[in-house]
């Protein structure tokens, strides 16, 4: 198995606290620049010219670089997948349940129902037949496209293609929204944290997380190890959730234009619960602040606790569903700590154009990867207990309102300081449908070594 690229500048060792860059794979605890993307999930239909196909690829490790490669390379695994390639079935028990359930599996726990049922996933997603993904990424479109031409030559009978999607770049989701400003803080990974990223302090400040919420052989918020599968994956693995989310701007836009009285500009932000530009209600909750949001050490830098009622950023706004930090109830964050997850997720499609209000026929959302040490206790806390159930929040049956399940029955109250009433939204639609996903592994460099051996 090949760690990085020929033609790549050398790489700097580097080990950081508990964080062993050389075993980590990249764009874990720092984000790539690169700009377009391409996510492939085969198949394996044998498993010794599996492993031998898994030998020949370069992958891209988290080794800081003077500047980025032309391309990336990097490698997750299905339950299925990595029962493919041979793997014993005593060493694919020690891995957990909710991994080898997988994805579709769990739908009713995720509130996947209707349209966004399994069902009605795109081929070759939640259907037993994608056993790795193999996320490509490059500086250009040119980059990307000799990566994966690259990564043809590879394929054969023995390893297909059952679903491919790229990305393009842009730093908003199509929704108009500044995307990505929220990540957590680490505890020894280099980067230097910004205030917000990490976890509240009860008497000010933040503070950062234990690397083994993210990533296996790691110690977590409590002080232990996570819980891990058996060797070689019990160190510098993660799991990784891949979602395919489409994105419907034209019913946004339509709902939005039809209330009357209010600026559709508002509502989306009360819905989300910052201004498209980034810049956070509870610290600009009448209009965007174009200074603070170009603000590293500003834009991330606020609580909750100065905004309990709701009235600056509503309750059940996306933002402070998906992150309560000390909302009332999460106790200064304690029942925080344990759910944060890094995203990377993409944008898919080209944008609706300004002022259309119906659907132009081009799909177009957000391909979701998060990355954690236990995907029931992060991803599935916050998709199936905050994003699709209002009870942590007293909001009762409420969704979370841009990313929940709605089928024109959905309902979002935004508060308003007295004597102004609230102003309740009702009969939402389903504005983001899930198009497909797969829970995967994402395991250290040597353990994928062992993987590209022989049996």
């Amino acid at each position: 198995m090949t760690h990085g690229r020929p033609d790549a500048l050398p790489r700097r060792p580097h080990v950081t606290g508990e964080l062993d860059y050389g075993d980590l794979q990249g764009n874990l605890v720092r984000g790539y620049p690169h700009g377009y993307g391409c996510y492939v999930f085969v198949r394996v239909a044998d498993a010794a010219r599996g492993r031998a196909w898994l030998k020949g690829l370069q992958v891209t490790s988290a080794e800081l670089w003077d500047s980025p490669p032309a391309d990336t390379l990097n490698l997750a695994f299905t339950y299925g997948g990595l029962a493919a390639l041979g793997l014993s079935p005593q060493l694919l028990a020690t891995f957990p349940e909710d991994f080898r359930e997988g994805m579709a599996a769990r739908a009713e726990l995720l509130g996947d129902h209707g349209e966004n049922a399994p069902a009605n996933w795109e081929p070759g997603l939640g259907t037993g037949d994608a056993h790795v993904l193999v996320t490509l990424y490059g500086l250009t479109p040119a980059d990307l496209e000799r990566a994966r031409a690259r990564l043809e030559e590879g394929l054969g009978d023995a390893v297909t293609v059952v679903h491919e999607q790229h990305s393009l770049p842009s730093e908003t989701d199509h929704f108009g929204f500044k995307d990505g400003i929220s990540q957590p803080a680490i505890a020894g990974d280099g980067n230097e944290a910004r205030p917000g990223d990490g976890l509240p302090n009860e008497g000010g400040g933040w503070r950062e997380l234990a690397a083994g919420e993210f990533v296996l052989g790691c110690r977590d918020q409590d002080g232990g190890l996570p819980v891990a599968p058996a060797p070689p994956f019990d160190k510098n693995a993660t799991f990784v959730v891949y979602r395919k989310l489409r994105m419907h701007p034209e019913r946004l836009r339509t709902y939005l234009a039809g209330i009357d009285g209010h600026d559709p500009r508002m509502l989306a932000a009360k819905m989300v619960g910052r201004w498209q530009d980034g810049t956070p209600l509870v610290t600009s909750p009448h209009g965007p602040d174009p200074v603070l949001a170009a603000d590293p050490a500003r834009v991330n830098d606020f609580r909750y606790t100065t905004d309990m009622a709701g009235f600056a950023c509503p309750i059940g706004a996306h933002v402070r569903r998906t992150n309560p930090r000390d909302h009332e109830g999460f106790f200064a964050g304690k029942l925080v700590d344990r759910h944060r997850i890094i995203r990377r997720g993409r944008a898919y499609g080209p944008p609706l154009p300004d002022g259309a209000l119906e659907d132009d026929g081009h799909e177009r959302g957000l391909v979701f990867k998060c990355y954690q040490a236990d995907i029931e206790r992060q991803f599935e806390v916050i998709q199936s207990r905050w994003i699709a159930d209002g009870d942590p929040f007293a909001l009762g049956n409420d969704r979370d309102p841009t990313v929940g399940y709605h089928d024109g029955g959905g309902r979002m109250v935004i508060q308003s300081r007295p004597p102004r009433p609230p102003i309740v939204l009702v009969r939402l639609p389903t504005f983001t449908t899930v198009r497909g996903g797969e829970y995967l592994v994402r395991p250290g460099l040597r353990a994928l070594a062992w993987l590209g051996s022989p049996l």
